[in-house]
């Protein structure tokens, strides 16, 4: 990993990825969660102040050093109990079954593997846990797909492997969950290309 990798694009996203205009997609994404949760890709814990009261404990999967510190305070506010319990969502250090829920923001997006850490993902939710999500992807629009093509490369250069092209809704459907609820939409303002969201629900098999 580079220096940039390391120490400077954990401060961008933090700083991004916590902007005001964002924390009514967290809160939103982050309702119904209740019990043990496994949040992946969890940052700088900026959806901490969203966990519903029904949020027993979280398992955080972080791979940046400088991320789980820039949470240090978050986390140490919080109610809800929070232990950093993994580097890297393609290979989870956990039980089968054992989580209730798991919560995924802008996460998916940047895993290499990303089957895999579906795979894995379901492997260690409890047999209909849910799985709350809220990414980046696939437009639903040509013209956008094609600026998203054009884009990519740069977009996965300046932002730790990023994907703004992945089909999130049908990769999560054909890893081991089933879609219940998920809305596409453009963020605004701003260029649509990095800009198409899909929040929602999918459900284990």
């Amino acid at each position: 990993m580079s220096i940039y990798a390391d120490h400077v694009l954990p401060r961008i996203i933090n700083v991004a990825c916590g902007a005001r205009s964002m924390q009514p997609l967290r809160r939103r994404v982050c309702e119904g969660l209740s019990g043990e949760v496994l949040e992946i890709g969890f940052g700088s814990g900026l959806n901490v102040a969203h966990y519903p009261k029904s949020v027993t404990a979280v398992a955080a999967v972080e791979p940046a050093d400088v991320g789980w510190q820039l949470a240090a305070k978050r986390v140490a506010s919080s109610p809800v109990r929070i232990e950093r319990s993994g580097l890297d969502g393609q290979s989870l250090p956990f039980h089968d079954g054992c989580f209730d829920a798991a919560l995924s923001t802008w996460t998916l997006c940047t895993i290499p593997d990303l089957g895999a850490a579906l795979r894995e993902l379901r492997r260690v939710l409890k047999p209909g846990g849910s799985f709350h999500f809220l990414e980046h992807g696939l437009a639903p629009d040509a013209r956008v797909q094609r600026m998203q093509r054009t884009m990519e490369p740069v977009q996965k250069l300046l932002f730790g492997g990023c994907h703004v092209t992945r089909p999130i809704v049908g990769l999560i459907d054909r890893n081991g969950f089933t879609v219940t609820a998920a809305e596409s939409f453009y963020l605004t303002p701003g260029p649509r290309w990095p800009g198409a969201m899909t929040i929602g629900v999918a459900v284990a098999r």
